[in-house]
């Protein structure tokens, strides 16, 4: 079906650029009945995501029967439809946003030295704008380390709209299997500048580490934690929660400071066990904003 429909394929750029269109040029009423219409589309056509998504809310809230399980499943449908829809808006209009931050107390304790940190994050609510973040209101540079999309075209068209909305202090970079980018963070961090990256699933064929979420064996990626620890640097949990229209909250958690002892996986496994609670406790208080669109956990766990 991908090779078929090309760029109108779901993961097509056709369906970037038609978003971002409709969004920035629509007048604001038409927003909401927008959103159920595609939210209805989708949640009848992604079948494979309403599978994954439903297992995954099975493993965070437990079984439920046939008619709680689809109101779960659109409800998160619903909630991605509006991050997505606000997060053009934010990147292509002038609309006024509201970002509230819980644990500035936090952000203050690590950038006082002006080093280097790792903000990690997770496919929770809106996790751009978390990255965004200290570009916005502080003008420092932050390198972001994004997944690549599976058509390149709509990955160049997402990197020159954050590019022309960051200002030249929110870099992009899509993850691929060249250690030239893991040396280039590394060096980064060393420089002063933050690295954002998403800590709560590896990608195909990475390293990983299984740790307890809610009591299911859950793979963690060991990238996050090698890179802190080469640098001497922090991890910075970081989740935006979506509360309401254009009304986000930013959770800055406490950071994490990987040891650097004789035993590197000891190491490791410690920071990762760290960001594995922090990562719990966010999709606890919102699980209808994990945005996890395929099976997390492959046993023990039934929709």
């Amino acid at each position: 079906m991908r090779r078929l429909l090309g760029p109108f394929y779901v993961t097509g750029v056709f369906w970037f650029r038609f978003h971002c269109w409709g969004v920035s040029s629509m007048p604001e009423w038409m927003v909401r009945p927008s959103i159920l219409v595609f939210t209805s589309f989708f949640f009848l056509a992604l079948r494979n995501v309403r599978k994954a998504v439903a297992a995954n809310l099975a493993g965070v809230l437990g079984p439920c029967s046939w008619w709680e399980r689809q109101r779960r499943i659109w409800r998160t449908l619903h909630t991605f439809a509006w991050c997505l829809t606000e997060r053009y808006e934010r990147l292509a209009s002038t609309r006024p946003f509201t970002i509230e931050v819980e644990g500035m107390e936090r952000w203050r304790e690590v950038t006082a030295t002006g080093a280097g940190f790792i903000l990690l994050t997770a496919h929770l609510g809106s996790w751009e704008a978390g990255s965004m973040l200290p570009a916005d209101r502080e003008g420092r540079r932050v390198n972001v380390v994004r997944e690549t999309e599976t058509d390149p075209k709509a990955q160049e068209f997402i990197r020159d709209l954050i590019s022309r909305q960051g200002k030249g202090l929110y870099i992009t970079h899509f993850a691929t299997d060249d250690a030239h980018l893991g040396m280039q963070m590394l060096e980064v961090l060393r420089g002063g500048e933050i690295v954002a990256l998403q800590g709560d699933r590896p990608r195909t064929g990475g390293r990983f580490l299984e740790i307890p979420l809610f009591d299911h064996p859950f793979p963690l990626p060991l990238g996050p934690p090698a890179l802190a620890r080469a640098a001497g640097v922090p991890m910075m949990p970081v989740f935006i929660f979506r509360e309401g229209r254009r009304h986000y909250r930013c959770l800055l958690r406490p950071p994490i400071h990987v040891a650097e002892t004789g035993d590197r996986k000891a190491d490791l496994t410690a920071a990762i066990a760290s960001f594995g609670a922090e990562l719990q406790a966010a999709i606890a208080r919102s699980p209808y904003q994990w945005f996890c669109f395929r099976q997390a956990w492959l046993k023990n766990t039934k929709a």
